[in-house]
């Protein structure tokens, strides 16, 4: 009886903790939003890592969990990568579709300005290890761990996922309403997709790939 209660409220601890975080993301990154916009290289080099990754190591380290709870490992390392492979060209081809509902046509014109491709790059990969860390990583992960239900725990997460990306779509670059909810559905089935891969891996670096397989289209196709 008691080891039951221990259960019991060590899984009600891990989902206080997820919803603690995940309304503090939610909070913080809006309004970080909303109120600056500094270079790309400061905000995924170090906001982004501070903002997202510091809260996920503490509560890690708070739970008393590995780091490979988090993905972070070299088990099934080359599934993964297979499985986002796989996966990332169906995203490529969203990415493609998007493009097409907007312009009425193909328009393959790059928006990445000045920046170097390679940086480009390299900051894509900077992004999806900071927010596949959070978002399969720890709220996935810890969801599935508590409510031992990968559809409920994934649809949870993409909710969050796809809310947590409405500042960008309308307040960065400007989408209309239309535009706005084609880009949060799109990226709501990667979100989906994503943890899909990490829940058949435990391993981040599946959705590290598969997140930069489906943002460079629409990095370049927007």
């Amino acid at each position: 009886m008691k080891l039951k209660m221990e259960k019991l409220l060590s899984k009600t601890l891990i989902v206080k903790n997820v919803a603690i975080y995940s309304v503090y993301l939610i909070l913080i990154w809006a309004f970080y939003r909303f109120l600056f916009q500094l270079p790309d290289q400061v905000e995924e080099l170090v906001i982004k890592p501070i903002l997202w990754l510091v809260p996920v190591f503490w509560f890690t380290n708070k739970e008393g969990f590995k780091l490979s709870s988090l993905g972070i490992t070299f088990k099934n390392l080359f599934p993964s990568l297979y499985l986002s492979i796989g996966l990332g060209t169906i995203f490529v081809a969203e990415g493609l579709l998007a493009n097409f509902l907007k312009y009425g046509h193909f328009n393959f014109g790059a928006n990445i300005g000045n920046t170097p491709l390679i940086v480009s790059l390299c900051l894509s990969f900077a992004t999806a290890i900071s927010e596949e860390t959070a978002f399969r990583g720890y709220i996935f992960g810890r969801l599935v761990l508590a409510l031992r239900n990968e559809l409920s725990a994934n649809i949870i997460q993409t909710f969050i996922w796809t809310v947590i990306h409405i500042p960008i779509a309308f307040f960065v670059w400007g989408y209309s309403l239309s535009q706005g909810i084609i880009y949060l559905i799109i990226t709501a089935i990667f979100g989906f997709g994503s943890a899909f891969i990490f829940a058949r891996t435990k391993n981040i670096a599946g959705s590290v790939l598969l997140h930069v397989l489906w943002e460079w289209p629409i990095i370049l196709f927007r």
